[in-house]
Order: structure tokens, then sequence, then C-alpha cells
């Protein structure tokens, strides 16, 4: 199967994208939204083209390169801004986002 290869990739997506939905929940859930705003923005644009990009290669796409880049720039973004905060959520956020973006890099 053609994504055999990327299967690792994959994983590391799955999990950059429940990483970013539980971030992106707990944030909604804080006292003060507005200074997670950004945060919660990104959260669901990394999540979204984390879970783009999983079903893609599942599916053998031919623009795996060019979507792995622009996976990385967002999951950069992403875990640039979930750094920022203290909550436990943002900054397990933004660890597997970093994880994300390297991994994204490599077929890129």
């Amino acid at each position: 199967m053609a994504h055999e290869q990327h299967q690792q990739l994959i994983q590391t997506l799955h999990e950059c994208m429940e990483a970013c939905n539980h971030c992106y929940d707990a944030c909604l859930k804080e006292e003060d939204v507005n200074m997670t705003a950004k945060c919660i923005r990104l959260d669901r644009e990394c999540a979204d083209i984390c879970a783009f990009l999983e079903q893609a290669l599942m599916r053998g796409t031919p623009f795996s390169s060019d979507l792995a880049a622009v996976c990385a720039k967002i999951c950069e973004a992403c875990g640039n801004e979930c750094q920022k905060h203290d909550h436990e959520h943002c900054q397990r956020c933004a660890e597997a986002c970093f994880k994300c973006a390297e991994a994204c890099k490599e077929i890129a």
C-alpha cells in the first residue's frame, strides 16, 4: 500500500492533531479566552492540516512533499504560539507540533 512508507509520519500527524484538538478544547475553557485566542485559532489550523495530510498520505497523494511543507509551517506556528502559554495542555501541544514539523520537513 502507498501509505506504508509514511507510516511513522501518519502516526505523528495523528498525535499532533489529537494534541491540537485537546489544546483547542482546553483553551476554550480557560478563564481568559482572549488571552489564548491566537492559540485556539492555530490549534484549529494545525489539527485540520494534520488530519488532511494524514488522509492524503493514506491515499497515496502525489502532493505529499508540498502538503508536508505547508503542514510543517503551520505546526511550527502553532508550536511557537502554544509555547508562550504556561498551561500544561499548551506545552504538550507545542511539543507535539514541533515533533510533527520536523517529521514533515523530512519529506518536504
